[in-house]
């Protein structure tokens, strides 16, 4: 896995600023008031931060920001960052502020000077979050330097030390997440997925992988008609997290594994199918909250349960036009083998109801490309059975700046699926595309189970840098389920 960034702590001492290598930052308030670290380093600098304050650029300048001075007079740092933030900022304010000392900052070793501001653990998260980079199969230009650590100094620095423990274990869930999504195919086979999965019984999840033979048995069979055209064995995994009270049923999690989806015999224009390697991005989101979970130790019980297969055109591949027995009963007419998540996710949703009762049910996939049309990069599409289990989550979502937006269901799309020889299609038409393909899945929530399908298509991997992640793969998710986690299901 990614290495997440390096924290060392230490007490506030201003003088520290004098000979500190590597990059310095040190705070202002938004009306320009400057803490004893940045006295230092103003008086340091011969007065720089100081007209800098006084400076048309400082008006402009917005709380969250941050100011560089390359190689500044007076100090053996090479760079003096000043960050616009008040005393007791709100969290989200904290963490793009650490956001930005990333960027500022690139491989170098930073000095934080935040003294006695509140929510230095939410800046650690921000800037842990904002320094990653994929780059395990990328040979190292001759030039570049390992990645320095950063030193939180801070005036309450035990209490600090525990609250950026907690962070990490958060940022290692979303790290681990945007790992698996950014893996190429061939070495993220369902296997290897399923490898990287078990191994965290070393934290304390309980781990089963379930194989073709057990999953012939169960009867999901709409599951494996979408891996049969690969030699890649189709498998599920279901990882147990128990830190509630014993008798207290679980929230259910289910993610879409989709390792490689050429579409099938329905096969994708080639342009832009590499991009397909992130058609797991559901499982890999399941994956990162149970990591979180576990590391932060939650006094909860969830389980989550990722579908793995890869979508493949061969002779053995499903054709359009076949007609296959769900685990739950229903036949499904097959009319575009690259509608093929919710083939996948079917059967899981069913298998974890049968099973594990639970309280309430999520499911997230990369599912349609038509969320894309609706909602762009920015949100998630959030359908659900249930409106107060859908506010809880968009409360949680708000509370963690991870962009979601609830869509319809109503039985005028469902009416789309009909089929002339079986109980359903798997495609309703090009119409309200991610909404059909939500009436699809909702055909398998029981009546009285709470539910919700996150279509994340449009927030799970982008190809422009987000405010938290580089170009590619977010963790989008890992901190909103968290949240509601930590809200709705902890035992206080």
């Amino acid at each position: 896995m990614t290495r997440l960034t390096e924290f060392a702590f230490a007490s506030t001492d201003p003088a520290a600023i004098d000979g500190a290598g590597g990059h310095v930052a040190v705070f202002v308030s938004p009306e320009g008031r400057m803490d004893a670290c940045a006295r230092r380093a103003d008086r340091l600098s011969r007065g720089a931060v100081k007209r800098w304050i006084g400076s048309e650029a400082f008006a402009k300048a917005k709380p969250g920001s941050v100011t560089s001075f390359a190689f500044p007079a007076g100090l053996a740092a090479e760079a003096l960052h000043v960050a616009v933030l008040p005393n007791r900022p709100d969290a989200i304010l904290a963490r793009k502020t650490g956001v930005a000392l990333a960027r500022a900052k690139g491989r170098a070793a930073l000095l934080v000077c935040a003294g006695a501001r509140t929510q230095t653990d939410a800046l650690a998260l921000g800037l842990a979050l904002r320094d990653y980079n994929f780059d395990a199969h990328r040979t190292p230009a001759a030039d570049e330097t390992a990645r320095g650590a950063v030193t939180l100094a801070h005036d309450a620095v035990d209490d600090l030390r525990a609250a950026v423990a907690l962070q990490m274990a958060l940022a290692e869930g979303v790290v681990f997440t945007r790992d698996l999504v950014n893996e190429p195919a061939n070495v993220l086979t369902t296997t290897e997925f399923a490898d990287r999965l078990a191994a965290m019984t070393a934290l304390g999840l309980k781990v089963e992988v379930l194989e073709e033979d057990r999953l012939a048995e169960l009867g999901m069979r709409t599951l494996l008609s979408v891996g049969q055209g690969s030699a890649s064995p189709s498998k599920v995994v279901v990882m147990r997290w128990e830190g509630g009270e014993t008798d207290a049923a679980p929230l259910a999690l289910v993610g879409k594994g989709v390792v490689f989806d050429t579409g099938g015999i329905s096969i994708k224009p080639a342009a832009g199918m590499e991009d397909m390697t992130m058609d797991m991005g559901g499982g890999a989101v399941v994956a990162g909250v149970m990591r979180a979970l576990a590391l932060r130790k939650a006094r909860a019980n969830v389980v989550g349960l990722v579908g793995l297969v890869e979508n493949m055109p061969s002779g053995t591949a499903t054709r359009p036009g076949d007609v296959v027995k769900s685990m739950k009963g229903d036949t499904v007419e097959i009319i575009n083998t690259d509608a093929e998540g919710r083939l996948v996710l079917c059967d899981v949703m069913w298998y974890a109801q049968e099973r594990f009762k639970p309280a309430g049910m999520i499911d997230l996939a990369t599912l349609t490309g038509a969320i894309i049309i609706g909602l762009g990069h920015e949100n998630a599409g959030v359908f659900s059975n249930d409106d107060a289990f859908c506010d809880a989550f968009l409360c949680a979502a708000k509370s963690e700046d991870e962009g979601a937006w609830r869509m319809p269901l109503g039985q005028a799309y469902d009416d789309l699926l009909k089929s002339r020889i079986a109980d359903m299609k798997n495609v309703g038409g090009r119409a309200g595309g991610s909404i059909t393909a939500a009436q699809f899945l909702k055909r398998f929530v029981k009546d009285d189970m709470p539910w919700i399908h996150l279509d994340i298509a449009g927030v799970a991997s982008v190809s422009s840098d987000t405010r938290y992640a580089p170009k590619g793969a977010t963790g989008w998710g890992v901190l909103a389920l968290n949240r509601l986690i930590a809200d709705k299901y902890e035992t206080r």
